[in-house]
């Protein structure tokens, strides 16, 4: 006998839960942004509105359906299964932070504050839910396969973006690697710099799209749904024993940037998360590409 569909709903802890924790009381955490010419009213009218939205998501779920709750602190000790059918109630952010946990379930993406978010991920209302969670268990469901990158060091240790992955500084100053096409018979370029970018075609409304324009690249930026990835070397340094040749580029579905770490920690992360990285060290390597699973954000 197979098992109910199961809706997993992802949300974060609001700002106003945050102040309340660090501050104790609704009237110290008042007092606090008072002395600072702030008010909380508008941080607690967005709490409210971002704990509406998960009730009425909630409320939502076919009675037959089983049902769990996860906070984004705890994605990456939450064990998502097959038949789940993710519902991520916040902000576009947070759609990103959930993608590289999953493994090809549907996604519906809930925007608790219309109007102050870009609404690019988190594409429907509360009022939505019901009808998505209903269509994500029919044959075929609507949705967009958004492209994902990944990383894959020597040692096995993998890491799954959205948006873009970094290579880099823990520290964000300055690190030494050996980068170029992983292919036979091509030499990797020596190089010092705050990092490398590696972005999808949904990250190109980012991290992405900025190191693009700053560039003034002619790089043609990928769509969310292309399996195509621009990278970007930050802030390469140029000196007798390294280069700025290979500072930007493009990789197909089948092409792989590679990185050998000359320094002695190198970190990789996705998304901006940097508590969940990789650490790599001296003579480590790492590929980058198109990742083989795609974000199935449903429409």
């Amino acid at each position: 006998m197979s098992l109910a569909p199961r809706a997993v709903l992802v949300h974060r802890t609001t700002e106003y839960e945050e102040l309340l924790a660090r501050h104790g009381t609704r009237g110290q955490a008042e007092f606090f942004l008072a002395s600072r010419g702030r008010s909380i009213t508008e941080v607690a009218e967005r709490h409210h509105r971002a704990a509406r939205a998960v009730a009425d998501v909630a409320a939502a779920v076919p009675l037959t359906w089983r049902r769990a709750r996860v906070e984004r602190a705890d994605l990456d000790r939450f064990l998502f299964g097959p038949e789940d059918v993710v519902v991520v109630v916040g902000q576009d952010g947070l759609v990103a932070n959930t993608a590289k946990y999953l493994s090809g379930q549907p996604v519906a993406g809930i925007d608790t504050d219309p109007g102050r978010n870009p609404g690019v991920l988190v594409r429907h209302r509360p009022a939505d839910a019901g009808r998505l969670l209903r269509s994500a268990v029919l044959p075929g469901p609507a949705a967009d396969e958004l492209a994902m990158v990944e990383a894959v060091a020597d040692d096995t240790q993998r890491l799954v973006a959205l948006n873009e992955i970094f290579l880099g500084p823990a520290a964000h100053q300055t690190a030494r690697y050996r980068v170029g096409p992983d292919h036979e018979g091509t030499a990797p370029e020596a190089q010092a710099s705050s990092g490398i970018v590696v972005g999808t075609g949904t990250g190109a409304t980012g991290w992405l799209r900025s190191l693009w324009l700053e560039r003034g690249s002619t790089l043609v930026l990928p769509a969310p749904s292309e399996r195509r990835l621009l990278w970007f070397v930050r802030e390469a340094w140029p000196s007798p024993a390294t280069g700025t040749a290979r500072v930007a580029g493009a990789l197909s579905a089948a092409e792989r940037l590679r990185l050998t770490v000359e320094c002695d920690r190198l970190v990789v992360f996705g998304d901006g998360m940097e508590s969940d990285a990789l650490s790599l060290t001296w003579g480590q390597t790492v590929r980058v590409g198109v990742c083989d699973t795609a974000l199935r954000l449903l429409v």
